[in-house]
């Protein structure tokens, strides 16, 4: 849908007209045929372009028939564009380079530069500069100039699942250059599919001349085969990262059970809240101990904030403290293989443990200090 422009906007005029001036066919001056016009945003504001279209003025000349376009429009704004090239490509370095959000960038476009774009217009001009993007990548003069002086190639393959029940996106990378050099979907990663892959990879390489020295992926059957196959004599590595994660699964497996085990010995810390709010209550004034409802609405406060423990019972504080520590730590689930969560679990119960030993150690006239 065209935008619409408010009457008052103050468009800046450009006009454009052909460079060469020379009829191809029969060598004839051309003439101004007709004019377009067009409007766009650009960084420093909306601009009216008026492009001056050429023909030759000789009816019996085959250029007689056909209108020439001003050399550089293109340049300006593509064919159907509502912004020039600079705003293109602002989006575009801000979506892929600091990944701001589709909102991120329309507000920011209306603050600073007053362009009024709609969120499907932005995602669209984002799809086209993806697509110019990964035509650039895979320009094969400009993997040349890349890869000069490069002795050989690593490369690796991987499929990476979205969501579960979705096509897989498998992807080809190149580790020397650190550069991506194809993806495409597959609904079936059968053997021929991964090997039509690896065989683009191969043409790849051939057409830089390069050799390739290593291959690194996960070494999935359709992997193992297609690259023996394509790349005989090449060394098939396995990948680090799922070598660890493999050689992790045992660790997790039983660091799971043991936080199981941990949570079924540690329990009981809502009766201990409990009994630690009914002494409070059985201990308050008889005018001032609560109803009913107005209990309730106290208990409830004050399991769901121990920040703020009545100032009247310090052993009661520092016990409800204990109890929230405890029930931080059972609650967290944050570590990996290197680091498993339910050997963190163990060593902050230990602390926990060690703490309330101290505090006993330290017990004094039925009073205690709280580290």
């Amino acid at each position: 849908m065209p935008h619409v422009w408010p009457e008052d906007t103050d468009f800046a005029l450009w006009e454009l007209d052909v460079l060469d001036r020379d009829c191809p066919h029969c060598g004839h001056m051309l003439y101004i045929c007709d004019h377009r016009h067009r409007h766009f945003f650009t960084l420093d504001g909306p601009v009216h372009l008026v492009c001056k279209l050429n023909h030759c003025p000789d009816p019996r000349c085959p250029g007689h028939a056909t209108t020439k376009s001003p050399e550089i429009e293109s340049t300006i704004a593509l064919p159907g564009w509502g912004i020039g090239w600079d705003v293109f490509c602002w989006i575009g370095h801000r979506r892929f380079s600091r990944h701001w959000s589709i909102p991120q960038l329309r507000g920011e476009l209306l603050d600073s530069f007053a362009i009024q774009l709609t969120e499907p217009g932005i995602a669209n001009y984002i799809q086209r500069y993806q697509a110019m993007l990964a035509a650039r990548q895979q320009d094969p003069e400009v993997l040349r100039r890349h890869y000069h002086g490069v002795g050989s190639l690593i490369l690796s393959i991987d499929g990476l699942q979205p969501e579960k029940g979705h096509e897989t996106l498998y992807v080809v990378r190149e580790l020397t250059g650190k550069r991506v050099w194809f993806a495409e979907a597959l609904l079936s990663a059968t053997a021929d599919e991964v090997r039509r892959l690896i065989a683009q990879a191969k043409q790849w390489a051939d057409a830089l001349g390069k050799s390739v020295a290593l291959w690194i992926s996960d070494k999935q059957d359709a992997f193992v085969t297609g690259i023996a196959a394509e790349f005989p004599g090449v060394t098939h590595r396995y990948c680090a990262n799922h070598f660890l994660r493999d050689l992790a699964k045992p660790v997790l497996e039983a660091d799971s059970h043991a936080k199981v085990q941990m949570r079924k010995k540690v329990r009981g810390l809502r009766g201990i809240e409990q009994s630690v709010l009914n002494h409070r209550r059985d201990s308050a004034p008889v005018e001032s101990q609560p109803t009913l409802g107005q209990e309730l609405i106290v208990t409830e406060t004050t399991l769901s904030d121990n920040s703020a423990p009545a100032p009247d019972d310090p052993a009661g504080d520092v016990v409800l403290d204990y109890c929230a520590a405890v029930r931080g730590i059972l609650n967290d689930d944050q570590g990996g293989p290197l680091h498993p969560p339910g050997l963190r679990m163990a060593e902050a119960l230990d602390e926990v443990q060690q703490s309330i030993q101290r505090n006993l150690d330290a017990k004094k006239g039925g009073s205690r200090r709280s580290n």
